[in-house]
């Protein structure tokens, strides 16, 4: 990474980015959050610097963005972070932990995000904005779509399509040639072996569709 970098949002997620960061000697400037109550506080040392307007001091060709925002369910704030920073002609940077094993031919979109233990097979693809959070498998030829979210702890099997939006929860085990639709949730611990609709819960094994 040749850009020095702010970082969206002070929460845990963001604390989790620092770490890999820093394994990899990038500068980071400092973090932005919405917050302002958590202007002056520190997450690992690094200062958060104020809202948006610390953005705003840096041009578009002088910083790269690192999304912080976490998620715990189908949420449309991360979303809409990265895409009203693109809107305005910023790029995020994508992250992957130095313990991540990401096989050669992996796709990854602007602003990825492959945490720490996380093993990525050979033809995969990662959409813009998605987290492979940390210790998950995906296993050969996964599509994971736009902002999707794979928890702690998944394990995708070959094949599996993950539709944008969707959050797959800590310790969801998909099998082989499954598609998870469009801003789907699949509950920590279920195991899916149906395909699931667009907007859908599910949860159990094997997981069985319910209510949001």
């Amino acid at each position: 990474m040749n850009y020095p970098l702010i970082i969206l949002g002070a929460g845990g997620h963001a604390k989790v980015l620092i770490d890999a960061l820093r394994l990899q000697s990038v500068k980071i400037l400092g973090i932005a959050d919405a917050d302002h109550g958590k202007k002056g506080q520190l997450r690992l040392g690094v200062p958060v610097l104020g809202g948006d307007e610390v953005v705003m001091i840096y041009t578009v060709e002088k910083i790269h963005l690192v999304n912080g925002v976490g998620s715990v369910r189908v949420n449309p704030l991360r979303r809409q972070i990265f895409e009203r920073y693109k809107r305005m002609g910023y790029r995020f940077a994508s992250v992957v932990h130095p313990s991540a094993i990401v096989a050669i031919d992996v796709a990854l979109s602007e602003g990825a995000q492959i945490m720490a233990g996380a093993i990525v097979q050979a033809g995969c693809y990662v959409g813009a904005n998605a987290i492979i959070n940390t210790g998950s498998i995906v296993d050969h030829d996964c599509h994971i779509g736009e902002h999707a979210h794979i928890s702690p702890g998944v394990t995708l099997s070959g094949g599996v399509r993950v539709g944008e939006n969707a959050h797959i929860g800590t310790g969801a085990t998909v099998i082989q040639g499954i598609q998870i639709g469009r801003n789907c949730l699949v509950a920590a611990g279920a195991v899916v072996i149906r395909d699931v609709p667009d907007d859908a819960t599910v949860a159990g094994i094997p997981a069985k569709e319910g209510l949001k």
